[in-house]
C-alpha cells in the first residue's frame, strides 16, 4: 500500500502521454506529402551539397562512450564522498575496486591504441 501513490502517478503519466500522442496524430496534417520541399533537407536556402547521412569515424563513438563512462564515475563519486563517514571501510574499498576496474579498462584502451587519432 505504501507504493500506491507512485503507481497512481505512473498510471496518470502514462494516460496523459497516450492522450497527448493521440491528439497530435488526430490533428496532424497529412498534406505535408503534397509538398516535397518540406521533406527535403534545408541547407541555408541551397540544395543539399551532400548526403546528410555521412559516415562517422568509429573513434568519435569511442570517445563519447568513454565520456559517458567517466561521467558516470563522477556521478557515483559525489554521493560516495558525501557519505564516506557513514558507509565505513566496506564502502571505501568497494569504491576503490570500482575505480581500479575503470582505470584498468582505460589503460587497456590506451594500450590497444584506441585513443590514437593517427
Amino acid at each position: 500500500m505504501e507504493f500506491a501513490p507512485i503507481c497512481v502517478y505512473l498510471v496518470i503519466s502514462l494516460l496523459l502521454s497516450l492522450i497527448l500522442i493521440g491528439v497530435s496524430f488526430l490533428f496532424a496534417s497529412s498534406s505535408n506529402s503534397a509538398y516535397p520541399e518540406k521533406l527535403s533537407a534545408y541547407e541555408c536556402g541551397f540544395d543539399p551539397f551532400d548526403d546528410a547521412r555521412s559516415r562517422f569515424d568509429i573513434r568519435f563513438y569511442l570517445v563519447s562512450i568513454l565520456f559517458i563512462i567517466f561521467d558516470l564515475e563522477v556521478t557515483f563519486s559525489f554521493p560516495w564522498a558525501v557519505s564516506l563517514n557513514k558507509i565505513g571501510l566496506f564502502g571505501f574499498w568497494s569504491m576503490i575496486v570500482f575505480l581500479l576496474i575503470l582505470t584498468i579498462g582505460f589503460l587497456y584502451e590506451w594500450k590497444k591504441g584506441a585513443l590514437d587519432w593517427e
